[in-house]
């Protein structure tokens, strides 16, 4: 995530950069260096920053189980932490899940796939400005 698009997520929220920031835990100085491009955005704050906009535009209906829109096999999903906490909405925040087969230890390395998965991509059609 950069600088612009944790702007327009922000906003997106109806958020100021006070409000933003107690709602991350951060000091509103780090949101200012977020928002300017003077540091790169953590993992934990994008991973935050998603999970609230997806309960304000999602609530509790979410999208499709990811099990079902992947039609991951049996064997897979159920060795899935998605699965086993029924929560194939939000796949994409829950670290240790099962994708492709291989579990993705670093959230960089699982929001790479994330963002070409038809699960996720469906979440930021709603809440991606």
């Amino acid at each position: 995530m950069n600088n612009k698009q944790f702007s327009a997520l922000r906003k997106r929220l109806e958020k100021t950069q006070k409000q933003m920031a107690q709602l991350l835990g951060v000091s509103i100085k780090a949101i200012h260096s977020y928002e300017q491009g003077w540091r790169s955005i953590p993992m934990h704050v994008e991973r935050q920053l998603y999970f609230l906009l997806y309960r304000k535009f999602f609530g509790k209906n979410g999208v499709d189980p990811c099990w079902t829109i992947r039609a991951c096999p049996k064997s897979l999903r159920e060795k899935c932490p998605a699965w086993e906490f029924h929560t194939g909405d939000l796949c994409w925040f829950i670290n240790g899940t099962i994708c492709d087969g291989v579990v993705h230890t670093s959230w960089t390395e699982k929001m790479k796939l994330c963002r070409t998965c038809d699960v996720f991509k469906q979440t930021l059609a709603k809440i991606d400005p």
